[in-house]
């Protein structure tokens, strides 16, 4: 079977990859996410995702050239605006007051490149926010720290309490990496699951 690999640190990809019970490693992609955003700056936000993935899958191509390499990206999405990665407690509120008591959408994109092809998929939740006080984003905020976390929140702890609706045909997306098509694009190339 052939080298898998994950072209990844999230910890997040790394614990939904492990559970499908593959043998796969992980290693860092060798691109540079912030310089294609400005490449790629007139995409739409699924294009965006999707040309990410597909960079972080082929950026280790040259040093694993025999491997199955997964490459995924995911951005939150509102009205056609990128909501990135916090960073900050301050910047973290900001998002959740913009995403308060609205309807926005995770796309998740995922790329499977190996010697002779490149297998994609993009996934797309819809997540409709709850009503919340500013004391509710505080609270939670403090409880999840989700500084890491697209959208600021982590729908797999307390952020799911944000929530009125979540509209997504692989959960698995919602935390990095729809292991449903994951599941199936391995499958296509050989890999046993389970």
């Amino acid at each position: 079977m052939a080298h898998l690999i994950l072209a990844s640190m999230s910890p997040y990809r790394r614990a939904l990859l492990s559970r499908l019970g593959v043998a796969f490693t992980v290693e860092a992609p060798a691109c540079d996410e912030d310089a294609l955003k400005i490449v790629h700056a007139d995409a739409t936000p699924q294009q965006l995702a999707e040309r990410l993935a597909l960079a972080k899958a082929g950026s280790l191509r040259a040093r694993f050239p025999d491997a199955v390499i997964i490459g995924s990206d995911q951005l939150a999405e509102l009205d056609g605006t990128i909501l990135g990665k916090p960073g900050t407690r301050a910047a973290a509120l900001e998002q959740l007051q913009r995403l308060n008591g609205r309807r926005h959408r995770l796309i998740t994109a995922t790329a499977i490149s190996t010697p002779d092809q490149v297998l994609t998929h993009t996934d797309i939740t819809a997540l409709h926010m709850r009503a919340l006080s500013r004391a509710q984003c505080e609270r939670y905020v403090e409880a999840d720290r989700p500084l890491d976390c697209a959208g600021s929140y982590k729908l797999e702890a307390a952020g799911i309490s944000l929530f009125a609706r979540i509209d997504s045909a692989d959960h698995s997306a919602i935390t990095g990496l729809p292991l449903l098509a994951v599941t199936r694009m391995l499958a296509e190339l050989g890999f046993t699951l389970p």
